[in-house]
């Protein structure tokens, strides 16, 4: 076992096990931070419900050990690409892929996303569960109290000298997670075994789809709130 995890297959196939998990939390984190979209009350609910679900609170270690595990593995295997054929991607691609940009370029766009990460959880994350903020000052919607997640979110994006900033920055980081997912999720299904013709070319179609979703999605937010907000 210990030879399978230290070699390159199995980085490769622990690589996707856990890009395929943040995948799924992608679309669980997409979904909850559309409800900003619906106004304050929306979001606050959700973001109530995603603070104190009990199922929830447990996944969210694991997905922080899993996204630790998948850029570590980027990283050797990136590392061990260069040193072996000195600029090429941490991937395994065909020859129909070999001149895709996501693909010879998916450490770049993770080190964006991983930049963009920290920005997020240094923003959100942090002050809910750690310093807290005036902005989270509880709110009362439909008899119940609960923090105001939304005031925290719509703030960042709308605040006079810093919104327009923090807006471009998070639509770059939204596209760069697009482009990531071009690539990584039909590469993912590949390790793990659907690599024959037919499955690559629906994944990679169902890729692009998903890519476009998550990217466009994540990307129309701080554009929302910017302007309607």
């Amino acid at each position: 076992m210990s030879g399978f995890v230290s070699s390159s297959i199995g980085k490769k196939f622990f690589m996707s096990i856990t890009g395929l998990f943040l995948v799924m939390f992608l679309l669980v984190h997409l979904t909850a931070n559309l409800a900003l979209l619906l106004g304050p009350d929306a979001f606050n609910v959700v973001s109530h419900f995603m603070g104190t679900n009990p199922i929830i609170q447990i996944v969210q270690p694991l997905l922080a050990i899993g996204f630790a595990v998948h850029i570590i593995y980027a990283s050797i295997l990136t590392l061990q690409n260069q040193k072996a054929r000195g600029s090429e991607n941490y991937s395994t691609v065909t020859n129909s892929h070999q001149s895709s940009w996501a693909s010879k370029n998916m450490y770049i766009l993770g080190t964006v996303i991983f930049s963009f990460l920290v920005l997020h959880l240094i923003n959100f994350f942090w002050k809910i569960k750690v310093t807290g903020s005036p902005l989270l000052n509880e709110v009362n919607v439909d008899g119940e109290m609960m923090e105001n997640a939304y005031a925290l979110v719509a703030g960042l994006f709308t605040d006079a000298s810093l919104g327009l900033a923090y807006s471009i920055i998070y639509v770059i980081g939204a596209i760069a997670l697009g482009f990531h997912l071009t690539h990584g999720f039909w590469s993912a299904f590949q390790t793990i075994g659907f690599s024959n013709d037919a499955w690559r070319k629906r994944l990679s179609v169902i890729g692009y789809l998903f890519a476009f979703l998550v990217g466009g999605g994540f990307a129309i937010i701080p554009i929302f709130l910017m302007l309607f907000a």
